[in-house]
């Protein structure tokens, strides 16, 4: 195969395989939006619009792929505009003329010319992805490795509120199938404390139950008020600590008998080897868009596997498109055994881009077996 010219300082690229496409020749863009049912607030902000970048990536030969990304401004600290820019002024040219089937060369290419920003890189990544599914005829499960779930568990996502509002929507999705509930907190442990007793009073004995600090408390002043949550029924603890504090995370999973999960202290694929190194976690909060793509999420979820560690496929929240990615990559990875945030599509009002899987969840979430995505748009 011979090698294509290619700018000076990026890595030298291949011609286009011989699957019935060219090379990309376009990257397309534009925004949709869905109003939250519920305004959706955690520790950091609240929102009251789920807003998504679409991202299209087209080759020579007229083949499509759609991805989706979703900057959620007060988790992530970009902005739509930020992640516009960095896809249309520095990852899209570099990208015009590229193999649309070396997804790994792809990051290679989007690396060289702009540091970080996962966020957009993850949508040019989805998108790749469901064009190579398109071109082949596969499933984008099976371009990740195979699927071994034909079905995914997603939580519910209950987002800040008053103690009687957060138990009620707990019990209400209790009722429809959910068999794990996750309830946001972080502001006051003790407060926290009488919100993972009413929950778990008002929902069934066997369902899961985890509280999301979002980086809320410090550790000294949270230990004996987490201590007591795990007496009270607490299954899961996501990211209790600032994302720096990994020592802290440490001390907390030495004293305590609830599982640790960590996600904003996990960006890469470096982080997520430092915390396996370090014993800082029992779960790893895999969010693809924060990761920087499929490609990426990948590579951690091995990391996790080589640590002994679980996955929990995670949300920003995002929109159809991008949650679908996260049901592709929770169907193929075997040590995906929390049950994932596939809430996206499910907690807005008429989402753009969500195809009939998402419709009339009752806790579980069909992995489609169509090329690519699996989406309609």
């Amino acid at each position: 195969m011979s090698v294509v010219p290619h700018p000076v300082g990026l890595p030298a690229q291949t011609e286009p395989a011989q699957t019935g496409s060219g090379p990309i020749s376009a990257i397309k863009t534009r925004v949709v939006s869905a109003t939250y049912r519920r305004p959706f607030q955690i520790s950091s902000g609240i929102s009251t619009e789920l807003i998504s970048l679409v991202v299209e990536v087209h080759t020579a030969d007229g083949a499509i792929g759609i991805g989706e990304t979703s900057p959620m401004t007060a988790y992530t600290g970009e902005t739509l505009a930020g992640v516009t820019a960095a896809i249309e002024e520095h990852l899209a040219p570099a990208l015009i003329g590229h193999d649309p089937l070396d997804r790994a060369g792809a990051h290679l290419v989007m690396d060289a010319v702009l540091r970080g920003q996962h966020v957009a890189k993850s949508g040019l990544d989805i998108a790749l992805y469901d064009l190579a599914g398109r071109l082949s005829g596969w499933p984008v499960h099976v371009l990740l490795g195979g699927s071994i779930r034909k079905r995914v568990q997603t939580t519910w996502v209950v987002g800040l509120g008053t103690l009687d509002e957060m138990a009620a929507e707990a019990a209400e999705y209790a009722d429809k199938g959910f068999g794990h509930l996750k309830v946001k907190g972080g502001h006051d442990p003790a407060k926290d404390l009488e919100l993972i007793r009413a929950v778990r009073a008002a929902i069934p004995a066997d369902a899961e139950l985890c509280l999301d600090a979002n980086e809320g408390y410090d550790a000294a002043t949270a230990l004996p008020y987490l201590a007591k949550m795990g007496e009270a029924g607490l299954t899961l603890l996501e990211q209790p600590l600032p994302r720096w504090d990994l020592a802290g995370l440490v001390r907390l999973r030495e004293r305590l008998d609830v599982r640790l999960m960590v996600d904003e202290s996990m960006h890469s694929l470096q982080d997520a080897l430092e915390i396996a190194r370090r014993g800082a976690a029992d779960v790893l909060n895999i969010k693809i868009l924060k990761v920087g793509g499929l490609h990426r999420a990948l590579q951690i979820a091995n990391v996790a596997e080589a640590a002994g560690l679980a996955v929990k496929v995670g949300s920003m929240p995002e929109l159809g498109v991008a949650t679908l990615a996260a049901v592709h990559l929770a169907a193929a990875v075997p040590g995906a055994t929390v049950a994932a945030d596939l809430v996206g599509p499910l907690m807005v009002h008429e989402d753009p881009l969500a195809p009939t899987v998402f419709a009339d969840c009752d806790g579980w979430i069909d992995v489609p077996t169509s090329p690519g995505l699996g989406h309609d748009v």
